[in-house]
């Protein structure tokens, strides 16, 4: 019980001290806002590939297979024989 209070006033405080923030007279100018743009669609591409890795790897660990198709070593030799045949 004591935690949940002590996290309750750490987050009434934030918010306090984040809803009585000064005015700040700044210009943001058309690049400024570009880069911002980018930046969040950069985190978003990365949060979804990040969560398409991990789910492949979470369904892969759960179904008990291998997440890469398995490569004999006759699939091997065939595919060098036939690079230096195009060569």
């Amino acid at each position: 019980m004591r935690v949940h209070q002590t996290l309750l006033a750490r987050a009434a405080t934030a918010m306090a001290l984040l809803g009585f923030a000064p005015v700040a007279f700044a210009y943001l100018d058309p690049s400024t806002g570009s880069m911002i743009l980018s930046a969040i669609v950069g985190i978003f591409a990365t949060l979804v590939l990040a969560i398409k890795t991990y789910w492949y790897k979470l369904k892969s660990f759960i179904s008990g297979r291998s997440a890469q198709p398995e490569v004999d070593a006759d699939d091997l030799a065939e595919n060098s024989t036939e690079a230096k045949d195009e060569a």
